[in-house]
């Protein structure tokens, strides 16, 4: 059976008694998620995969205390957590905008044809990216904690019990907390986003060639659209509730429906930072080159 096949627990045990090959397994079984946790979080690639690798490096040498009291996927979402919370604050977070900041420039950037220029890539690729740098943008108007509570608990659709453990707050406190991100978000994209309700003037094929201007959407490197395995609701387990509140299901779908990009290989990065002795002599790392 190859490494990839195996669970978790299996491959941390190996892992810790000196199997290289099931650690980088351990790594490459989890990346993709962390990072794409880490995109919708920051809303910058480059920032994303910088923090993947910092998350990875911490699970490697943290490893060994990982004592089993809950899942890894727990344990692991639980550093993902107080990294997220508690790093430098990357460009798009120096002066975040408030909902009503983010709806007035919007309002201020021109509608525009896109039948104005010429771009290699089509058209409907641009507008699509518009779309999702426009949403991703919304998020950032969130606050750190109520961002990465909407990301798990409504987005990757982790359950509150679980939620609340990520987080280390009663199940109870977490489904407020979801529940007022939620409010927030959807409330302010009903009234001034145009994707649901149609009454609302803004339109994503309006604003491209403006999101082009402002270097928001880069024609010749959409990164949003580049590397994608699957769309965010193929890989989770929970799914939109047919029976909730359907405007708020219906935002939900379309954050669900961005894509789910592969991480950047980060092995051989990691690999070059525990270079250093006396971690790979604590970890069994001798091997991992």
């Amino acid at each position: 059976m190859e490494n990839k096949n195996l669970s978790d627990s299996l491959l941390i045990k190996k892992a810790l008694s000196g199997d290289k090959a099931s650690l980088e397994s351990l790594v490459i079984k989890h990346q993709d998620y962390i990072y794409n946790v880490a995109l919708t979080f920051v809303g910058d690639p480059n920032e994303a995969a910088d923090l993947t690798q910092e998350v990875l490096i911490k699970v490697i040498t943290k490893l060994d205390s990982f004592k089993g009291d809950s899942s890894f996927k727990t344990w692991m979402y639980r550093i993902v957590k107080n990294h997220f919370l508690n790093m430098k604050r990357g460009k798009h977070e120096i002066n975040p905008p408030t909902f009503e900041e983010f709806g007035n420039g919007l309002d201020q950037l021109p509608d525009e044809s896109l039948s104005n220029y010429t771009f290699e890539v089509e058209e409907k690729l641009l507008v699509n990216e518009a779309k999702i740098s426009c949403m991703k943008g919304m998020l950032l108007c969130l606050d750190r904690e109520q961002r990465l509570v909407y990301i798990i608990g409504e987005l990757f659709g982790f359950p509150d019990t679980i939620g609340g453990a990520i987080m280390e707050i009663s199940k109870e406190n977490f489904r407020i907390k979801l529940h007022r991100a939620k409010k927030q978000l959807y409330n302010f994209m009903n009234h001034k986003c145009g994707l649901i309700n149609k009454a609302n003037p803004c339109r994503c094929h309006r604003k491209t060639a403006g999101f082009i201007k402002l270097g928001y959407v880069d024609p010749d490197s959409l990164h949003f659209q580049k590397n994608m395995l699957s769309q965010i609701n193929e890989v989770v387990e929970e799914k939109v509730d047919a029976y909730s509140n359907e405007v708020l299901s219906e935002y939900q779908k379309l954050y669900r429906e961005h894509p789910f990009l592969k991480s950047p290989d980060k092995m051989k990065s990691i690999k070059k930072l525990l270079s250093n002795e006396t971690i790979r002599t604590t970890f069994n790392l001798n091997d991992l080159n």
